[in-house]
């Protein structure tokens, strides 16, 4: 019987554990997919059912070990807005979730303190907020952690607060310190945020402004809190410290008051805030903590979170299923009666096997139903957890690459510096070594007479110092003199003063004996003043003893002096004598000089007739020099004529630029072949100027000749026969000139000037086969791109200032909604702006890099003549640039004034986007791949493209604020009356929708019309350099070219509206 009992309990039991494990199945998967789900990448504000379901799961587990399970595996170092959404859950959890998930989160804050540290160190908008986040959150942590009796979400009363303060003082000091840190954290927080707010186009009614603002809900309940537990602690203090010594607090209060002041007031005027929260407005001033009766007018601001409206779920399954835990209780009974018939059987003894099958079946699917979906949720894990893990080790590699590349570099430039190092070390070698004989022998004689003149002018130098000290002697010894007459001349006043009083005091004594009491009192005082002249008298005297005895002993100073002076003069006199004896070896020496000089002129004659037969050499050795090279360019030149004749050779086509810039380059050759003749006829033993002359020249005329060719082929059949015949017409001359040079009898007349002709007409005819519309000579263009950059520069920063004015000029003209759209478009036109800019100074560093590094021994506007056609292009995107951020701020002007349309600034936006573009390629060209300036520029083009999108944005924003949509009312009207409106309205519609048709096809014949004005192709070809010039220049002030659009604009699919709605 008790077998039969107890059989439905363990029965139960089994069922009961699998049930609970089911559940937590359950729970696992619900709590994974609330945290995917509530932080994410995308830039939304975080959802409240899905944090509140975590915040159930903290409840039920009593802990948030679940959620640092799944969290630890978030890809956190890949996504700014994903660590600021983790961090808004994580401050939700820690004020609302279960009390031990503080100590859960607390194992973790090294974490969450190196994510704030890497998104600190990255420069990007929503990294700043996650690096203060992680601060404040650390904080809290910190706090709370110390201070256990006070709760996470501040929700304290003021019992708990004096007793966590205590009744020593210093704590409730340093109580008070940690709480006035908290608050900073809090407010630093919410100051960034509205900061970037304002900064960006983002407002409190988009995703992208929300995604901000929401975190900012809980920093508003914990700052009210915080502020009430500063104003409590403060009177506390001050009613046992001296006022004093908190002022440092009391200025750090009134500092942290207008800043709160300042944060709710601002929040209060948000949209987003309005329908979330009651935020409390604070006191006009701050509480007075000098007068403690103020603390009964401090009332606690206090913060209404209203009760939020049921919102759809995108589950609709419960958090906890308390269905089957509910059952047993509601139904207790009859569930052991089914389980005892399960195990034992119906009462009428009828089994059902099958039956019993099924359920176990059953049971064992659902159990491996769980096992999968748990294996599912590790695997998901360990995938996110490897993800991150990959994404770590790729940043790790790239800082290596860049680490290796900038360590190649370095050591690039060191191996350089060393090559130039040593260069000059051996130069420096050679020229000490070509010098060093020559001045050993006039040192040793300068020496010496450098050491008697150094000797001389210290004896000159002492003996005049000597007489100054002499003369010093003698001023002091008449000063002495001075002083004791004066106390000599002072004794005699006082002994006459003396005798005077007493005559006189004797002759009051007899004629006034009546008076002797007061005489004898004028007596005493009489003698008192006399003792006093007395003292006075032999302090003088006292005085003039010590100056007797100074006296005495500056005399035995100048007798010294004296002494030390007849010295000098003896060691002066021997010193003349010295210097005497060593004039004379010295004219001793300058005779044995004379007779080493004459030995030395006669091996200097010697030396001389072996120079000459050297010299004849020489000649003859250079003269040899000159015959091979002159073979060697003729043979250069010959082979050049035989190209022409060549049938392969009629496949090869040049560009008239290439062959101007060679024909160029072929006539400054010749000029430097004259100078080199002119040279070697004036010294015949040097011929190296004219033997590289001659090489570079005949280089040069053979390529003028070969190109000259190739270019034909491609030329009108009267260019091209004149250019054949002027290429043999140049070999021709250069055979003659070089023929010439061979023989000693015609090298004195040999003269290139004919080749120079026949260079000048093929230079001629390469122009004439230019493309027209060129007005500025190449040679101009260099100079012509920097003033092109700098006139850029200039009308960005013009812009600037105006949109400046245009500010404040709006500001004091316009209030509410169209203040603020002015204020928004106004400040996105300055950071496209600022864009430009420093999309101008990039494109003016990467073309300083590309000349620098493609000039080579050429200067600067010979490589942008070489280059025409991308200085060209440079140019004109430059003026491109420069004209689209006037007219940008001339709309955004009008846009300010209410005199134009918003249009305006949306065109001017493409065609600024559109120029950068045109800027970014023309500078591309050339460039080198891994160019870091060209990374830079590149940045920076999508940076002035992000602008341009986020103006267009918030003039469409603006104007749909600004326009007001006028209500359709046509209740009034009858059936025929509508429709006869209607046939008006599709007529009207009709007209648009042609005259919309013929604007494009207007559009796009402007378009062609103006790249035929500019001299640019339908389809240009790629020619020359490489690259081809989006517009020549021209010398009117006309509308730069714009970048290649489409011909007829794409009609927008508008679906019609309902008229009748």
């Amino acid at each position: 019987m008790n077998s039969i009992r107890h059989v439905p309990s363990r029965v139960k039991s089994r069922r009961t554990e699998t049930t609970l494990g089911a559940e937590r199945e359950h729970f696992d998967k619900q709590q994974l997919t609330s945290i995917s789900k509530a932080i994410s990448a995308s830039e939304t504000p975080v959802k409240e059912k899905h944090v509140r379901r975590i915040i159930l799961g903290t409840h039920r587990e009593k802990g948030a070990f679940t959620f640092w399970s799944y969290a630890l595996g978030l890809p956190l170092a890949s996504s700014s807005i994903l660590s600021w959404k983790f961090c808004h859950v994580l401050h939700k959890v820690l004020r609302d979730g279960h009390q031990n998930s503080l100590q859960d989160c607390m194992r973790h804050s090294s974490n969450i303190s190196e994510m704030g540290a890497l998104w600190a160190n990255l420069h990007d908008r929503y990294g700043q907020l996650v690096a203060l986040y992680a601060k404040l959150l650390c904080n809290k942590m910190e706090f709370h952690m110390k201070h256990s009796e006070i709760p996470p979400n501040l929700e304290a009363s003021d019992e708990v607060l004096e007793r966590t303060a205590g009744s020593d003082i210093n704590n409730v000091f340093q109580l008070t310190v940690e709480v006035f840190d908290y608050l900073d954290y809090e407010l630093k927080l919410a100051e960034t945020v509205l900061r970037q707010l304002n900064t960006s186009i983002a407002i409190s009614t988009t995703t992208s402004g929300q995604c901000r603002l929401a975190p900012l809900i809980q920093v508003i309940q914990d700052c009210s809190h915080l502020y009430h537990f500063t104003v409590k602690l403060l009177f506390k203090l001050h009613a046992c410290l001296p006022a004093d010594t908190l002022q440092g607090h009391r200025d750090r209060f009134h500092d942290q008051f207008h800043s709160l002041k300042n944060f709710f007031n601002k929040a209060r005027d948000m949209m987003y805030f309005k329908r979330l929260i009651q935020i409390p407005k604070l006191p006009d001033s701050p509480p007075n903590f000098l007068r403690a009766s103020a603390l009964a007018e401090h009332v606690k601001p206090v913060v209404v979170i209203p009760d939020e409206e049921p919102q759809d779920d995108d589950d609709p399954e419960p958090l906890i299923e308390v269905s089957e835990t509910t059952q047993p209780i509601t139904q207790s009974q009859p569930q052991q009666f089914d389980i005892f018939d399960q195990t034992f059987g119906p009462p009428n003894g009828g089994f059902d096997n099958r039956d019993v099958q099924i359920d176990n079946l059953k049971r064992e699917i659902e159990m491996l139903r769980a096992e999968l979906e748990r294996i599912k949720a590790e695997a998901q894990r360990y995938i996110t957890q490897l993800k991150s893990q990959i994404n770590s080790l790729e940043a790790e590699l790239e800082e290596q690459r860049v680490q290796k590349q900038r360590a190649l570099v370095e050591n690039e430039q060191l191996r350089m510096e060393l090559e130039a190092l040593r260069r000059q070390n051996n130069e420096h070698e050679n020229l000490q070594a070509t010098f060093l004989e020559a001045e050993k022998r006039a040192q040793a004689t300068e020496m010496r007479y450098s050491k008697l003149k150094e000797k001389h002018a210290e004896l000159v130098s002492s003996h005049a110092e000597l007489l100054r000290k002499s003369a010093d002697t003698v001023k002091m010894l008449s000063a002495t003199q001075q002083t004791q007459e004066e106390v000599a001349r002072t004794k005699q006043q006082l002994a006459f003063e003396v005798e005077r009083i007493k005559q006189e005091a004797d002759m009051k004594l007899e004629e006034q004996k009546f008076e002797m009491d007061k005489l004898r009192r004028e007596l005493e005082e009489r003698q008192t003043e006399l003792s006093r002249f007395q003292s006075s008298l032999q302090s003088n005297v006292a005085a003039g003893e010590k100056m007797n005895m100074a006296l005495q002993s500056l005399q035995a100073e100048k007798e010294a002096l004296m002494r030390s002076v007849s010295e000098r003069d003896a060691e002066l006199s021997s010193l003349r004598q010295a210097a005497q004896l060593q004039q004379s070896s010295l004219q001793q020496e300058r005779e044995r000089s004379s007779r080493e000089l004459g030995e030395l002129q006669g091996k200097l004659q010697e030396k001389a007739s072996r120079e000459e037969q050297l010299q004849k050499k020489l000649l003859e050795e250079q003269f040899s020099l000159l015959q091979g090279t002159v073979a060697e360019a003729e043979a250069i030149i010959q082979d050049a004529v035989a190209k022409l004749d060549d049938p392969l050779h009629v496949r090869c086509t040049s560009s008239p630029d290439y062959l101007v810039n060679r024909a160029e380059a072929t006539l400054g050759s010749i000029d430097k072949v004259k100078q080199g003749h002119v040279n070697y006829l004036r010294n015949m033993g040097d011929a190296s100027s004219l033997l590289r002359a001659l090489t570079q020249f005949s280089h040069l005329a053979a390529d003028t000749i070969v190109n000259g060719s190739a270019t034909a082929h491609m030329a009108p059949t009267d260019h091209a026969d004149r250019l054949t015949e002027n290429c043999r017409a140049c070999a021709t001359q250069s055979l003659l000139f070089l023929q010439e040079l061979k023989s000693r009898a015609s090298l004195q007349k040999a003269d290139p000037t004919a080749i120079h002709v026949v260079v000048q007409r093929i230079l001629k005819l390469g122009q004439e086969l230019q493309p027209k519309g060129r007005d500025i000579r190449q040679e101009e263009l260099g100079d012509l791109v920097d003033k092109e950059m700098a006139a850029t520069s200039a009308a960005i920063e013009e812009a600037v200032r105006r949109i400046d004015e245009m500010m404040n000029q709006a500001r004091k003209d316009t209030s509410g909604i169209k203040l603020e759209v002015n204020e928004r478009i106004l400040n996105n036109c300055t950071d496209l702006m600022k864009a430009i800019h420093m999309l101008v100074i990039a494109s003016t560093n990467l073309q300083k890099e590309i000349v620098e590094s493609g000039r080579g021994a050429a200067s600067v506007r010979e490589f942008y003549a070489r280059n025409s056609r991308w200085t060209e292009g440079l140019i004109s995107a430059s003026k491109a640039v420069g004209w689209g951020a006037t007219q940008m701020v001339e709309s955004a002007d009008k846009v300010v004034l209410h005199t134009g349309k918003y249009e305006e600034l949306i065109v001017c936006s493409h065609e600024i986007a559109a120029s950068t573009a045109q800027l970014v390629a023309a500078s591309k060209v050339k460039a080198d791949r891994n160019s870091r300036k060209l990374t830079t520029l590149q940045q920076a083009s999508r940076y002035v493209n992000e602008m341009a999108a986020k103006l267009v944005a918030s003039t469409k924003t603006g104007q749909e604020q600004i326009e007001d949509k006028d209500t359709m009312d046509f209740s009034g009207m009858s059936l025929i009356k509508l429709k006869k409106e209607e046939m008006e309205s599709q007529v009207k519609v009709l007209e648009l929708e042609t005259q919309l048709e013929n604007e494009r096809l207007r559009l796009g014949e402007l378009r062609k019309k103006h790249y035929e004005l500019a001299g640019v192709p339908v389809e240009p070809l790629a020619e020359g350099n490489g690259f081809t010039s989006a517009a020549p220049l021209s010398p009117k002030p006309t509308k730069p070219m714009l970048m290649k659009k489409p011909s007829v604009a794409q009609k927008p699919n508008i679906p019609p509206k309902n008229p009748f709605k």
